[in-house]
């Protein structure tokens, strides 16, 4: 018998430091790491569905398309296209474990489809991220006895500027139809102080700027470290929007009108359902809540491990997503009283001056 020696080579000490974080991580992939938990990934996708759609979008379509009956061709849509394509892409993306531009190394004649889907993401979030700093800056300015934009006694405030309520007839009895609200006055004159026209670019707004970098910093924070930061703050992103829908749908029951929105909402008109717009909006909006062809969805799922399941995540995350014409319940609401309000406000307007 031969005498055979084993040389055992130590590890270099940064490999043995690689091999305690990963034991300490858990990821399965190294170098994109993965979710921590799988909580984290099912409250992005439900953050990612939930949005302002749910407070401006859909009730301006279901007032558009017959109220209640617009859910039909919602829910058929929803069922036949939203949620297989939904399942798809999570697959697509856990499978290729890369972005919305790498998975379509699979198919390199559609790489420029992920790139395009990366374009158009990119200007949705610059257009959100300009929303949030509106949000902001409506907010610093809350932060008073008296809301700015509730009174004519300010230093933005014209001639025309008039705080009047419906069916007020002292109130409207001397003025004529070229009237403003001072909240629209607060948000020309003071917020955008906007130009007359395209050909006077204006001054820049530093409070606006401030806003603006603000938003873009908590984005930063949100996703200095990935998914691992990322999806810690989706327990908070994902869930306070049904906290802010449970108190719109509260204050929206108190305003008048509310009622005949509701009513609205809950009768339907099946007559508009033989126009093939109706059919066209529901899939628009599908697309649009789902946030399907975005690339997000791929992107989110690329950091599953690769044998999670993905289509009982998806399912769960859509079941969420099933319940969400009750909370289209708020707008509804709050855009009939706005209805009501202002054609209660009209009215009288015509009234005095015809008088």
């Amino acid at each position: 018998m031969t005498n055979q020696t084993v040389e055992f080579k130590a590890l270099p000490l940064h490999d043995a430091e690689e091999q305690k974080k990963k034991k300490k991580s858990g990821d399965e992939n190294e170098e994109r790491g993965n979710w921590g938990k799988k909580l984290d990934f099912m409250l992005s996708c439900v953050g990612y569905a939930v949005g302002l759609g749910n407070i401006w979008r859909f009730p301006y379509l279901c007032y558009r398309n017959g109220g209640g009956a617009f859910l039909v061709p919602y829910l058929m849509m929803l069922c036949f296209a939203g949620l297989p394509m939904f399942i798809l892409e999570l697959g697509f993306g856990q499978f290729a474990s890369r972005g919305c531009i790498g998975v379509w190394s699979i198919s390199p004649l559609f790489k420029g489809l992920g790139y395009s889907m990366c374009f158009i993401t990119a200007i949705v979030c610059i257009y959100y991220n300009v929303i949030i700093c509106y949000t902001l800056f409506y907010l610093y300015a809350s932060f008073t006895k008296n809301l700015p934009w509730s009174e004519c006694n300010r230093a933005w405030n014209t001639e025309n500027c008039m705080v009047s309520k419906a069916g007020d007839n002292s109130t409207i009895a001397n003025t004529t139809m070229n009237y403003t609200r001072p909240s629209q006055e607060f948000w020309d004159k003071y917020v955008l102080d906007r130009s007359s026209g395209l050909e006077e670019l204006g001054g820049i707004r530093w409070q606006i700027c401030l806003c603006l970098l603000l938003a873009w910093v908590i984005v930063f924070l949100c996703i200095a470290k990935g998914v691992k930061s990322s999806g810690k703050v989706v327990y908070v992103t994902a869930t306070f929007p049904y906290l802010v829908l449970f108190i719109l749908l509260i204050r929206g029951l108190t305003l008048d009108g509310a009622w005949d929105g509701i009513v609205y909402y809950i009768k339907p008109d099946f007559k508009k359902l033989k126009d093939a717009s109706i059919w066209k909006d529901a899939a628009v909006q599908i697309f649009y809540s789902l946030g399907i062809g975005w690339g997000s969805l791929q992107t989110m799922a690329s950091y599953n491990k690769f044998h999670n399941n993905y289509y009982r995540d998806g399912r769960c995350s859509l079941s969420t997503f099933d319940t969400r014409p009750l909370t289209k319940l708020p707008g509804c609401g709050m855009l009939s009283s706005l209805l009501a309000s202002t054609a209660a406000q009209v009215y009288w307007l015509a009234l005095s001056s015809s008088v």
